[in-house]
């Protein structure tokens, strides 16, 4: 089976772009020959990539788990090929909150004991995506990975704290419990995990509604229109004018994962999630 690096940066082309035209221009090539290039991959393959008509590109399953391996594949060679010159940083992506207090004094002990090897830190929608694409090196999750691919650790439970406009009457409470919600309207994110419904019993739970990012469930709950959950680490990262932060004592925790692509790619992947454990196990009382 004869699969060249150009037939792999064409379909992560396509799969990124969702049209031969702008992938083509984005490789810097002509719409036919990236085309044909397509065509060749699928008949060396056997096996159809690509559903096209003159209005539509879609990736076939196939071609989408393709698609997520040629990413990593190509980001993997550009890094080999940058630290044979250099040492190259290694990317940490999370969706809210990283390592929420620990984050700091972690990071800090990281470059103290590897100075030569910087931490580029990305926040992102969905950094297991992230991960499975060859975007980033080491992902902090609030999920246990889903499906193969990925090695995991737990690092810690994460308590659940929830967050109130600061003249919302539950502000002056020491601290809630779920069913001091029951009556409220909570703010959902679509990029975290940690929340939905399902926290409260079934017949007792409050009123959703969903919103696209951190940005908005912050100034949502700031303004009162709603309140929301969450974990520990949101206060850490997202200290908010106009946000009481409350412990939530009856929610269970989460458990916060560091999570890296199997046969990591980055020589110090191996390093950073030793020198991770070890940092929570001597941090906590």
């Amino acid at each position: 089976m004869n699969v060249e690096l150009r037939h792999l940066r064409a379909l992560a082309a396509i799969g990124d772009h969702r049209s031969i035209t702008a992938a083509a221009r984005a490789l810097h090539v002509t719409q036919p020959a990236l085309s044909r290039t397509l065509e060749q991959l699928e008949r060396r393959l056997g096996v159809r990539l690509v559903d096209r008509t003159t209005r539509h590109v879609a990736l076939t399953d196939p071609g989408r788990r393709l698609w997520e391996h040629s990413h990593r594949i190509l980001t993997s060679l550009d890094s080999a090929l940058a630290e044979a010159v250099q040492p190259q940083p290694i990317r940490l992506t999370f969706a809210w909150a990283a390592l929420g207090r620990f984050t700091i004094p972690f990071l800090r002990e990281w470059r103290a004991e590897h100075p030569d090897v910087l931490v580029r830190i990305r926040q992102a929608d969905d950094p297991e995506a992230a991960l499975r694409r060859g975007e980033a090196d080491v992902a902090v999750l609030r999920t246990e990975p889903a499906g193969t691919g990925l090695g995991h650790v737990a690092l810690v439970e994460e308590p659940r704290i929830a967050a109130v406009a600061d003249d919302h009457p539950l502000a002056s409470r020491e601290a809630l419990v779920l069913d001091d919600l029951v009556g409220e309207c909570v703010a959902v994110c679509e990029t975290a995990a940690t929340t939905s419904a399902d926290l409260w019993p079934a017949g007792a739970r409050p009123r959703t509604v969903d919103v696209p990012g951190v940005v908005e469930w912050l100034t949502s709950i700031a303004t009162g229109t709603t309140v929301g959950v969450t974990a520990a680490g949101t206060r850490h990262h997202h200290p908010q004018p106009g946000i009481t932060y409350l412990p939530l004592t009856d929610a269970e925790p989460v458990s916060v994962h560091l999570a890296w692509p199997a046969g990591a790619a980055h020589p110090s992947t191996e390093a950073f999630v030793a020198l991770a454990q070890r940092h929570m196990r001597t941090s906590q009382p």
